[in-house]
């Protein structure tokens, strides 16, 4: 199946993998560039059977059509059942014991699915790998970039639950060393080869645990930032993109969605800027 705009089509295909490390059959929808060049980049994306509520094709589409970016080819992974039990972190659980499978979806992605990628695109040069997810998906998406920062170039994280912690609010709780991702970027390694863009709506949440006027989801991405900057990555390789109105939906990440594109996939023979692609921040 296919969508086009002005002639320039995606197409998608879709595949089930057997997977003996999450012992589930995990789906995948592909969407394929219209123009084929062999050396082209991957995008992988968590919670992808939300990616036709978008619709992520015309939002490819238009990029296309626009010439805003290079040819790729994107992994819409389907989550499963256990999604809380699959995505986190998987070197530290959720104080609640959510996560408990995030160690086998990493080797799920890692030693399944891009060799799938690689031998059933074998037509295709993959130059560079990028990952992204929404929610409890864009920590994931996070936590597996992180862990295997070789395999990859660009994070993209939409509305993030960075407020993944491992000790209960009231219960000794502190920002500073019960953010299991921020303690994670504060001792692990520096890859100056990484890029991450983060979005927030200001309506993701109501929650404002330190009663300063500003919605955790916010609060917790701008002090992930902070650790990024304290380990060493620059303002040119983070991308903070704050969305007025925006909540924690499909449709305020679809706003979002195609910044994200233009910015770790911008054709460079375009010297277009879409709308706001200059500002590191938009608000």
């Amino acid at each position: 199946m296919n969508n086009a705009v002005n002639g320039v089509a995606v197409g998608v295909k879709q595949y089930k993998i057997e997977s003996t490390f999450l012992e589930r059959e995990v789906m995948i929808d592909f969407y394929l560039p219209p123009s084929q060049n062999n050396s082209i980049s991957l995008l992988l994306i968590n919670d992808g059977q939300d990616l036709p509520l978008m619709p992520f094709t015309r939002i490819l589409d238009s990029l296309y059509d626009q010439q805003y970016i290079t040819s790729l080819l994107c992994a819409g992974i389907h989550c499963g059942t256990d999604r809380k039990m699959e995505y986190g972190t998987a070197n530290t659980l959720h104080y609640a014991g959510f996560g408990g499978k995030a160690g086998a979806y990493t080797r799920f992605v890692i030693q399944e699915l891009l060799p799938f990628i690689r031998h059933t695109f074998s037509s295709f040069s993959f130059k560079n790998i990028s990952f992204a997810g929404f929610s409890l998906g864009g920590l994931s998406a996070l936590d597996i970039v992180l862990n295997n920062p070789k395999e990859f170039i660009n994070v993209g994280v939409f509305s993030g639950s960075l407020w993944w912690r491992s000790k209960k609010y009231g219960k000794g709780y502190s920002d500073d060393k019960d953010r299991i991702m921020h303690q994670q970027v504060r001792e692990g390694g520096y890859y100056p080869w990484l890029k991450f863009f983060f979005e927030c709506g200001t309506l993701d949440e109501v929650a404002d645990r330190n009663n300063n006027g500003v919605i955790d989801s916010i609060d917790d991405t701008l002090d992930l930032i902070q650790e990024l900057k304290k380990k060493g990555y620059s303002d040119d390789a983070i991308k903070y993109v704050e969305l007025p109105e925006g909540m924690h939906n499909v449709a305020t990440w679809a706003r979002a969605f195609p910044q994200f594109l233009a910015w770790a996939f911008r054709n460079d023979n375009n010297r277009v800027k879409m709308p706001g692609e200059a500002d590191n921040t938009l608000r």
